[in-house]
């Protein structure tokens, strides 16, 4: 456990702008193997883990990629870090060509002890504005564990869902992926790392990766649906090369659960809040 008063970050906050520029769209679209937006057109939802990203300096990255820890963040020192889940309410999209402000707040800092050890939660509130006007909120939670074998096995098998595709997480998905957000984290990436030092069988998918596959699912089987709110947690992580689905199933009007995972059981999970009014 930390000796430093990890309390204390609760509340610091930080401000960026970015400009969704047209070429870093493109290059998510050739990694989605998705068309293009043009400018002025709105970006797709999640697209956006693309933009906002720290122009980290190489000498000051830590050991597994990441930017060093204990400024913006908390110090977590000798832990992996795993994005563990992610809360969004979109209000109005996000266009293509505009420039976004965001402003990141983190709401709270939080050890726990689980069966693995040790675990740091931080939560992140980030809240971007276009045009003055509020566009999308999330709530980000970040989890810092001490270095134990990944719990590769899910306890719940996959459903059986209305929609589904197919996903094959290649090492090229994955390293481009990593490129067109700016994620240097070498579980990605880095197979002698993954294997080596954090102990995994292989190459890591990356959990907002297949959370926009999941909403990208969701999307295609109700192509007239406006989004609300959805939220995603990592359950397990997903290997390359080994392929995996994405699913769900409407349960109510208005609200589905959609899920990740292969043969070895479900890896995540979310659920989607939606209309079929106008677009905002």
């Amino acid at each position: 456990m930390s000796s430093v008063d990890l309390s204390a970050w609760i509340g610091r906050s930080e401000v960026r702008r970015d400009l969704i520029s047209h070429t870093l769209v493109q290059r998510m679209a050739a990694t989605l193997g998705e068309p293009s937006p043009l400018a002025g057109e709105p970006l797709p939802h999640l697209w956006h883990w693309a933009f906002f990203q720290d122009a980290v300096p190489q000498e000051r990255l830590g050991i597994d990629g990441h930017p060093e820890r204990g400024g913006f963040l908390p110090p977590a020192e000798n832990r992996n870090r795993m994005w563990a889940g992610s809360r969004l309410e979109f209000y109005r999209n996000l266009l293509v060509g505009s420039c976004v402000l965001r402003v990141s707040t983190i709401t709270g800092v939080e050890e726990k002890h689980g069966a693995t050890g040790g675990l740091l939660f931080v939560t992140i509130r980030h809240e971007y504005f276009q045009d003055g006007q509020r566009a999308l909120q999330e709530e980000q939670d970040i989890v810092y564990r001490e270095p134990t074998p990944a719990k590769l096995r899910g306890t719940q098998a996959l459903p059986e869902g209305q929609w589904q595709e197919a996903v094959e997480p290649t090492p090229a998905l994955l390293f481009r992926y990593s490129a067109v957000t700016f994620n240097g984290h070498r579980i990605h990436y880095d197979w002698p790392y993954a294997t080596e030092v954090e102990g995994y069988p292989g190459l890591v998918v990356h959990g907002p990766l297949i959370a926009t596959l999941n909403l990208r699912a969701f999307t295609r089987a109700h192509p007239t649906a406006q989004l609300q709110r959805f939220s995603f947690r990592g359950v397990r992580p997903l290997i390359s090369p080994q392929s995996f689905v994405v699913g769900g199933l409407q349960i109510e009007s208005g609200k589905a659960e959609v899920w990740a995972g292969n043969d070895s059981g479900v890896a995540q999970l979310g659920q989607i809040e939606f209309s079929y009014g106008e677009a905002p």
